[in-house]
């Protein structure tokens, strides 16, 4: 869209308003249930409002749209694809018995008060051997809250520290894609972006790692009785074996062979259906519920209702009964719908140039170091609400500063960490994100829930900001005098 042809700032905002408003009160009416519906048609009310503003008042036209829909839509394929494998995983590897025998010795090797900061370290250490928080989050993830939950301790806190540890991961290993996408489209190597990344990350992970020592040392009272319950619960249902470890070794192997996620998640989940059919044929039997069919009959529906279906199976304890049902490939139509409709909204604002509008005034705010990063911080943020996707995000964020922070002087490395500071860690905590709604179904915790203890993803924005109104290791293009460059912003 032409520069002059722009909507009006003031105008621009007027969609981004409505669908807030809109979600305020969806989330007022329908509170955990939100995502089932609700919020999809928010996010379309929203669409309807930015393109009849477009249509009617800047002649923006219906082909302009669907164009930027159809290259949106495409973009996002493979994340639709992770999701359904992700949701066979998910179904696999609890009826397998996977997740239960993690579980199963997880409580009773874990200490209840070193639970959160070692659920942390944890994940941080796989998903940055992955460079997958996704595939951290679905696998081992599922796994600990289920460890967080039988050790007595809260889901929302247990969500915090896994979400914590796998997005320190996947901003800091060369493997992940949005680390590679941030540095290639800033034009930075890719490992001098992560060295030069350490200089906020590794502060904010350090205050994450003793918020969660500090609290997890109130947890342990009572603990005994929910793994005596849980224990007994899952061997009474489960054929809980060492045996099933096999799948996860080797989905570990196909990560550190840098194989695709999604032939990742696949591969597993048909290993962890074979395990299933050798160790817990009386599950799938159950689940087939259906005694006209012959014994391999009734396995292999139950194998396939627990690829694509809700499954429930009675341990004895409605709280660990609630812990081993799952929703299959179904359980994540809800996500998939409202990820599409969040990319609609993301389009279309695009294609009417309301979000290169916005963004050209927060430019204008830019006068010093600290208001060049706190805008692009600002920008991130609100590229994440606006557009529902961190990749998009990514991509518009670092474009429109590039020129800025030339102009300025500055390295573009430190473009591409703010950026990755602002878009990356904070995709998971927007509740109509692709990030924040994959999460909070993955982990069954609404996004809202498990926002406020994910301190690492609140914390990276932060230390940017610190670390630039500090000046600590920012440097002009043409000195590496950091002292004379902070007196000139002062100047």
């Amino acid at each position: 869209m032409d520069e002059h042809k722009l909507p009006h700032p003031l105008i621009s905002f007027i969609p981004v308003l409505v669908l807030i408003a809109l979600l305020v009160v969806i989330i007022m009416l329908f509170g955990s249930d939100a995502l089932t519906g609700g919020s999809q048609i928010a996010l379309l009310m929203g669409t309807a409002v930015c393109i009849l503003i477009a249509m009617t008042a800047y002649r923006v036209t219906w082909k302009t749209f669907e164009r930027q829909m159809e290259k949106t839509m495409g973009g996002i394929f493979i994340t639709l694809l992770i999701l359904f494998t992700v949701g066979m995983l998910a179904g696999s590897w609890m009826i397998s018995g996977v997740v239960p025998t993690l579980i199963y010795y997880g409580v009773q090797l874990l200490s209840p008060r070193f639970f959160l900061v070692s659920a942390c370290v944890i994940c941080s250490i796989v998903s940055l051997l992955s460079g997958s928080s996704w595939t951290t989050i679905a696998t081992l993830g599922v796994a600990l809250l289920g460890v967080g939950h039988a050790l007595g301790i809260d889901d929302a806190w247990t969500a915090g520290a896994i979400i914590s540890g796998a997005y320190f991961g996947d901003k800091m290993s060369p493997l992940s894609d949005t680390t590679i996408l941030a540095s290639s489209t800033m034009g930075v190597d890719i490992f001098e972006h992560i060295r030069y990344m350490m200089h906020t990350t590794v502060p904010a992970l350090t205050i994450t790692l003793i918020i969660f020592t500090v609290a997890g040392l109130g947890h342990g009272s009572g603990a005994e009785l929910h793994i005596d319950q849980y224990t007994h619960g899952l061997e009474k249902t489960f054929n809980i074996s060492l045996w099933t470890l096999l799948v996860p070794l080797v989905t570990g192997i196909l990560i550190a062979r840098r194989v695709p996620s999604v032939m990742v998640l696949f591969v597993s989940s048909v290993l962890a259906g074979i395990v299933a059919l050798i160790l817990q044929p009386h599950i799938l039997c159950r689940i087939a519920d259906d005694a006209t069919l012959t014994t391999a009959a009734a396995l292999t529906k139950g194998l396939a209702i627990t690829y694509y279906g809700a499954t429930a199976v009675d341990t004895g304890f409605a709280s660990l009964n609630d812990l081993v049902s799952t929703g299959g490939m179904a359980g994540m139509l809800n996500t998939v719908w409202l990820i599409i409709c969040a990319m609609c909204f993301g389009a279309a604002m695009m294609a009417s140039g309301m979000i290169h509008s916005i963004t050209r005034v927060i430019v204008r705010w830019v006068r010093t170091r600290f208001s060049m990063v706190s805008s692009t911080v600002a920008t991130g943020l609100f590229m994440n609400i606006a557009t529902g996707d961190q990749f998009i995000s990514i991509v518009l964020t670092g474009n429109m500063f590039r020129e800025v922070y030339d102009k300025q002087g500055y390295e573009q490395r430190l473009l591409s960490r703010t950026t990755e500071d602002s878009v990356t860690v904070t995709s998971v905590l927007v509740p109509w994100n692709t990030c924040g709604m994959t999460q909070a179904t993955v982990l069954g915790v609404p996004t809202l829930t498990y926002l406020p203890y994910c301190f690492f993803n609140l914390l990276c924005p932060v230390m940017s900001l610190i670390v630039a109104a500090i000046g600590w290791r920012i440097k002009h293009k043409d000195t590496t005098d950091t002292t004379a460059e902070s007196s000139q912003d002062e100047a």
